[in-house]
């Protein structure tokens, strides 16, 4: 009977541990996708300048569709992928795709200071984002559900759900809070253009 308390504590660890890990694998994805989306307007004018702020606008959700794109592209090459590597392994290489995306888009210098490259790097970033998210959503769905114990698929599964849905309201309150805060704290926009500079 101690014996079989004493082992519990460490499955239970050992549970709580991998949905926590696959789960924040999926926010971290989640939340870098959508911020591209809610920046869109201070991205446009620091890697798609135009005379026409609608024309830089359309161009920055061009490439957020394109990145949408990829994701059935992901979803095919990638799932085959996992079922060959696991769920696991096969996780930590999706998020390690989407990282890569992610910081090629960060430290992408401005229009103004390589020019054309600077959109043509964005976009292949996003496109890298797009490939990894693809197969990320069912490939997380699917390991809860093999690690979940009898009875509980659903609630199990559903964390994957919950972990998306809170990643959108978080990058929604983060892009607010920095949009409020950081005009106040920099200069106005300069040649240099950084995206969250103030647009007046």
């Amino acid at each position: 009977m101690s014996q079989s308390t004493s082992s519990q504590p460490p499955q239970i660890k050992s549970r709580l541990g991998a949905i926590l890990r696959s789960t924040s694998g999926n926010f971290l994805e989640q939340f870098d996708f959508f911020l591209f989306g809610f920046y869109a307007s201070y991205i446009a004018k620091a890697f798609f300048p135009s005379e026409n702020e609608t024309a830089a606008l359309l161009n920055t959700f061009g490439v957020f569709w394109l990145g949408a794109l990829m994701r059935p592209v992901g979803a095919i090459v990638l799932g085959a992928y996992i079922d060959r590597i696991g769920r696991r392994q096969g996780l930590i290489v999706t998020l390690a795709i989407m990282a890569i995306g992610t910081v090629v888009i960060a430290f992408c210098p401005a229009y103004a200071s390589i020019g054309v490259a600077a959109p043509v790097i964005v976009l292949a970033g996003r496109l890298l984002q797009g490939f990894s998210a693809g197969v990320e959503l069912g490939g997380v769905s699917v390991y809860l559900s093999e690690i979940s114990t009898p009875g509980n698929k659903g609630f199990y599964t559903s964390f994957q759900s919950a972990s998306q849905q809170v990643a959108i309201l978080i990058a929604a309150v983060v892009g607010f809070a920095l949009s409020e805060a950081i005009p106040a704290a920099t200069s106005p926009n300069g040649a240099g253009g950084y995206p969250f500079s103030s647009a007046a």
